[in-house]
C-alpha cells in the first residue's frame, strides 16, 4: 500500500484534521498535503511513524504481553482502599470525575456540548438557548445516573441485570419512552460491522451475562474488557447502550477499588477501532491496554486534587 493511501486511511479513521494529523507527524501542513495528494514521499523516519499510526487506527498494533502486565500491575498498586467513598467524601475529586465521564462519554455519542458548557449545566443548573434540550438533558441524567450508581456501590449492592436497566432508565429519563426497557427490534451499529444480537435473544443473553457479572475474577481488568465487548454487541437498548457500558465498566473498577476508566471523546475512533476487534476476532488485548490507559488517566485526577 501507498504511504498517501495509509495516510488517507489513518485520516478517516482517526479523524483527524489534516493540521492535526501534520502536527501527529511533526511536518508542516504543506508537507503533509504534499503527500497526501502523491506528490511527494515522506522520509524513511516519516515513514515509520505513518506506518505506526496506520497500524494504530487500523487495529493491527500488537500489545507485548509483558507491557499489559506492567501496566496492569502499576494499576493494581495505585488502588485505594475504598476508592467509592475516597471520591465520594472529596467533593472536588467527585465532581472532577463526574465531569469528565458525563463529558467524554456524550461527546463520544455526539454531543456538541463543550466540557464548559457541561460543567455549567451540571453544576450551575444552567439553560443554555444555543443547545437542544435533549443534549442538557442528556448531562443533567448521566450526573444523576453517576449519583445513583456511587450510592449504589457503597451500600454494597451487586451489579446486575437490575442495575443495567434502571442505569438506562435514569440516562434516557425524559428522552426515550423505551427508557430502563430492552429493546423489541432489530439494530445495527452506525458504521460497523458488528451483528449485534436478535431481539428475541436480549432477556436471556442479558440474564446470562448478569450471572457472570457475580463470580469473581482474579484480573478484573481483564474479565471488565471483555464483560464491556459482550455489553456493546449485544447492544440490548434502541439508544443509550455506550453511555450504559461505559457506567457498568466504570461500576466494575470502583467495586474492585480502581479508578473508572474514562474514555476521552479525543480518542472516539481508537476505541471504536479496538472494541470491534475485540468483538469481530476475540482479541481483546488492544481494547485492554487502552482501557488501561483510561485508568490511569484518571489516576492522574488523584493527584491533581
Amino acid at each position: 500500500m501507498k504511504n498517501y493511501e495509509k495516510l488517507q486511511i489513518i485520516k478517516k479513521l482517526s479523524d483527524f484534521t489534516q493540521e492535526r494529523l501534520a502536527k501527529e507527524l511533526n511536518v508542516s501542513f504543506a508537507t503533509l498535503n504534499s503527500w497526501i495528494n502523491d506528490k511527494s514521499e515522506p522520509h524513511k523516519k516519516s515513514q515509520d511513524l505513518i506506518n505506526e499510526l496506520y497500524r494504530k487506527y487500523t487495529g493491527q498494533k500488537t500489545i507485548p504481553k509483558d507491557t499489559l502486565s506492567s501496566k496492569k500491575e502499576i494499576i493494581l498498586q495505585k488502588s485505594k482502599k475504598d476508592i467509592l467513598r475516597f471520591i465520594y467524601e472529596k467533593p472536588d475529586l467527585y465532581e472532577e470525575i463526574t465531569l469528565r465521564l458525563t463529558y467524554n462519554t456524550n461527546s463520544i455519542e455526539g454531543s456538541t456540548l463543550s466540557e464548559n458548557q457541561t460543567a455549567a449545566i451540571l453544576f450551575q443548573n444552567k439553560s443554555l438557548s444555543n443547545k437542544t434540550l435533549i443534549e442538557q438533558m442528556e448531562a443533567k441524567n448521566h450526573q444523576a445516573a453517576m449519583q445513583f450508581l456511587f450510592k449504589y456501590l457503597i451500600r454494597g449492592e451487586k451489579i446486575n441485570e437490575e442495575l443495567i436497566l434502571r442505569l438506562h432508565a435514569i440516562l434516557m429519563n425524559g428522552i426515550r419512552d423505551d427508557a430502563g426497557f430492552y429493546r423489541n427490534h432489530g439494530v445495527r451499529i452506525v458504521g460497523s460491522n458488528v451483528p449485534t444480537a436478535n431481539y428475541l435473544k436480549i432477556p436471556d443473553l442479558m440474564s446470562a451475562l448478569s450471572r457472570k457479572l457475580q463470580i469473581k475474577h482474579k484480573d478484573l481488568i481483564t474479565f471488565a474488557t471483555k464483560v464491556h465487548s459482550e455489553f456493546e454487541k449485544i447492544h440490548p437498548f434502541s439508544d443509550g447502550n455506550g453511555r450504559v457500558g461505559r457506567l457498568i465498566l466504570a461500576a466494575m473498577l470502583l467495586e474492585a477499588n480502581l479508578p473508572p476508566a474514562i474514555i476521552l471523546q479525543e480518542n472516539k475512533q481508537l476505541y471504536y477501532s479496538y472494541l470491534r476487534k475485540s468483538q469481530l476476532e476475540e482479541d481483546h488485548s488492544l481494547l485492554e491496554d487502552f482501557i488501561c490507559d483510561a485508568i490511569l488517566y484518571t489516576d492522574s485526577l488523584f493527584t491533581e486534587q
